[in-house]
């Protein structure tokens, strides 16, 4: 590699691009570790509350659709998918795969948030199950139904605001593809990327049945 190629693929704070990628992966992975302490403590939370008010926790429980969740999750064992296979396509070098590939992960994302906030959200709106906008639920265990939506929205919100972050990543990785940006020997911020999107896909593994699946379908 010539000088001049050296200094294009390298920042000028780091020696070589080894010690460049391993600075970007551990950034990452230390910035993964707050993800799971935040959420963590949310899911700490919710555990505790779910097992003081569990009557009420059911029966939000089975007010939700869990057709939508399923296909929601279906959609990001996806999207994962596409994202290992497009980091796969990076660092072979195969830049047309590599931006189809990230353009059907970026679809994936785009449709979970349309099921997410078109389809879910707007159900449980109409429905009366949207705690300080439309809560109008008068059946038993109401109080306890209120404190499992709030939950709901919280934690399936922050996780959306994860995934248009993830959507914006993706939209960019496919700009700095098409404009020539990675090669073979250096793909280093889609593999960084990748590992960001395989963690929101997680986290939803862990929200669906905690919140879709309490007490079992019938």
């Amino acid at each position: 590699m010539s000088e001049e190629q050296h200094a294009t693929l390298v920042a000028e704070q780091f020696d070589d691009q080894v010690q460049q990628y391993q600075a970007a992966s551990l950034g990452m992975w230390v910035f993964l570790t707050t993800e799971v302490l935040f959420f963590g403590g949310l899911f700490a939370s919710y555990t505790i509350y779910r097992y003081l008010h569990y009557p009420g926790f059911e029966i939000g429980s089975h007010h939700l659709e869990v057709l939508w969740g399923a296909t929601n999750t279906a959609v990001l064992i996806c999207s994962s998918l596409t994202m290992a296979l497009a980091v796969r396509a990076a660092q072979l070098g195969k830049i047309k795969d590599l931006v189809g590939l990230l353009v059907v992960t970026l679809i994936f994302g785009l449709i979970f948030l349309f099921i997410k906030f078109a389809m879910e959200w707007r159900h449980e709106y109409l429905e009366g199950l949207a705690p300080g906008v439309n809560f109008t639920y008068a059946g038993p265990h109401a109080h306890q139904v209120e404190m499992f939506m709030i939950f709901y929205f919280v934690l399936t919100g922050l996780h959306a605001l994860h995934m248009i972050v993830g959507c914006g990543i993706m939209t960019t990785l496919i700009i700095l593809a098409l404009r020539g940006a990675f090669s073979k020997g250096h793909y280093n911020a889609v593999e960084i990327a990748g590992l960001y999107w395989h963690f929101v896909d997680i986290v939803w593994i862990f929200l669906f049945p905690l919140l879709y699946l309490i007490g079992g379908r019938y």
